[in-house]
């Protein structure tokens, strides 16, 4: 998540989420061409998956933080297993 994006902090978040996903789609087509194997496929959406639960998991917690009155700026990004398949 170290990409910066001009904007809001939230909108930096957003970018990247539709970055991943983007980045998701490429990965199907190049299995669907026959460009990789499914393993790789398969180790590279995994990691697009935990990436992408950490980016809602921070994006959630600016939220929060800001509907309390609280500093949306102190969330923090989370290890993957804490927020490993929460749902979008």
């Amino acid at each position: 998540m170290g990409q910066q994006s001009s904007g809001s902090p939230e909108q930096a978040i957003l970018a990247r989420i539709s970055a991943m996903v983007s980045d998701e789609k490429t990965l199907r087509d190049l299995l669907a061409s026959g460009r990789i194997d499914g393993r790789t496929e398969q180790e590279r959406l995994a990691a697009l998956e935990r990436e992408l639960d950490q980016c809602w998991d921070l994006l959630r917690q600016r939220r929060a933080k800001t509907e309390i009155g609280e500093d949306p700026g102190e969330a923090r990004v989370r290890p993957s297993d804490t927020v490993e398949g929460y749902e979008s």
